[in-house]
């Protein structure tokens, strides 16, 4: 069962109404990993957790989409035809619109301006409030040890979207790399799928691999994006559990 089902369900148990509805819309950082891919999660995965049961996650992103895919695969449709007013729609995009050897999803810069303000003026007609997502850093790292920007080109186009629509970003490309910085060169392989030969049935080869996260990065860079909440959606930081620290 997909975790927002199972958080739907247990807000029916307990006779709580669904009071708000957030829809992730994005590429494979942010989206919910099959069992063959573990230890591969998706930051969407453990951002549900955070959650009352009142609030239900709607995690829409695939691997491998970029606004282009997301739209032309049906997968937007499932936001303009169920979003209702009121809802959120979190949009991160970015990583495969830039893949120019992927002809299938790559965006040229126009391309993605286009998509993204479509995006923002269909959330905003059906009611929904559409919130942007820089794309999330890879991890890249200079002989010095500094973390390197990794979409110099496309997370400008997402925060002129924002701009001129007036809508709400978050610079998960920035944060997401002060977090690698934070950890250093070699401490944050941890935050990435980063398996020895051996390591990991689902990987027997091994796996280097410096966009997707392990269960620890995908927890780190969902808290980074709800506490961008909790700065500047009040309505929804109302809503985050904030565990209880025993003294």
């Amino acid at each position: 069962m997909k975790p927002f089902f199972q958080l739907t369900l247990l807000a029916v148990m307990l006779n709580l109404p669904i009071t708000k509805t957030i829809w992730l819309c994005g590429d494979s950082t942010m989206a919910i990993k099959d069992s063959k891919a573990f230890p591969e999660t998706g930051w969407g995965m453990p951002f549900v957790h955070f959650w009352q049961p009142s609030v239900s996650i709607k995690n829409l992103a695939k691997n491998g989409r970029s606004t282009k895919t997301f739209r032309s695969e049906m997968l937007w449709k499932q936001v303009t035809d169920s979003a209702k007013k009121g809802d959120y729609v979190f949009i991160q995009f970015g990583h495969n619109d830039e893949a120019k050897e992927k002809v299938e999803r790559y965006a040229p810069p126009d391309s993605f301006l286009t998509n993204l303000r479509q995006f923002v003026e269909e959330a905003k007609a059906v009611g929904a409030i559409p919130v942007l997502i820089t794309p999330v850093s890879r991890r890249k790292f200079d002989q010095q040890g500094n973390a390197l920007p990794t979409h110099a080109v496309y997370s400008p186009l997402v925060k002129q979207v924002a701009a001129e629509t007036g809508s709400l970003v978050f610079d998960l490309d920035e944060q997401s790399r002060a977090l690698y910085q934070q950890f250093g060169p070699e401490n944050s392989k941890w935050l990435f799928l980063q398996l020895q030969k051996g390591e990991h049935p689902n990987y027997p080869d091994g796996k280097i691999d410096n966009t997707h996260f392990s269960e620890l990065g995908a927890r780190l860079i969902a808290q980074i994006v709800l506490k961008d909440i909790q700065h500047n959606i009040p309505e929804l930081a109302n809503l985050i559990i904030i565990p209880a620290v025993k003294k």
